[in-house]
């Protein structure tokens, strides 16, 4: 008789939770971004503001897929978008904006877990700035600048931010 090791167990918890780990990569690469803005907020010594954000949309009716998500992760907040185009069902996001929580979970899973689409590549600059933010790089103009280069590189966007 061969006797199975913990991670050979298909029903075992470790390979169930790898699994999902996995699920939520590939959902992630259809249904998530890694996004930041640069926001003018006079209150700030540069003028700007840094918001990163990991988010995943879904329908309502997939809405208990951001549910597992969440759950796994233990962090972010689950926000309706009301739809008022030609579709039915509103549209829900999983948000994540603690910084804590970025550089402590969601971060550190992806770089364990990567993605396999183009959106490995925004997942890089999305972790350049979220870098410079804790080197405290966005509280200069020098900072805020090459921050605003590395945004301009994601999310296949066109130049934006322009002075």
């Amino acid at each position: 008789m061969v006797s199975m090791t913990h991670s050979e167990n298909p029903l075992s918890a470790d390979n169930q939770q790898e699994r999902l780990a996995y699920w939520i990569v590939g959902f992630t690469d259809g249904e998530g971004t890694f996004s930041v803005s640069l926001n003018r907020n006079s209150t700030t010594t540069t003028g700007y503001q840094v918001f990163p954000e990991f988010v995943v949309t879904q329908g309502a009716k997939s809405l208990a897929a951001l549910k597992m998500i969440q759950d796994y992760f233990e962090c972010g907040k689950i926000y309706e978008n009301r739809r008022y185009d030609n579709h039915k069902e509103s549209l829900y996001r999983f948000v994540v904006r603690s910084f804590s929580d970025l550089t402590t979970t969601i971060i550190p899973f992806f770089q364990k877990h990567q993605l396999q689409t183009a959106k490995q590549n925004d997942f890089k600059k999305f972790c350049e700035v979220v870098e410079l933010m804790k080197e405290r790089k966005h509280l200069n103009m020098v900072g805020v600048e090459t921050i605003r280069k590395i945004i301009n590189q994601m999310n296949r966007r066109a130049k934006i931010l322009r002075h």
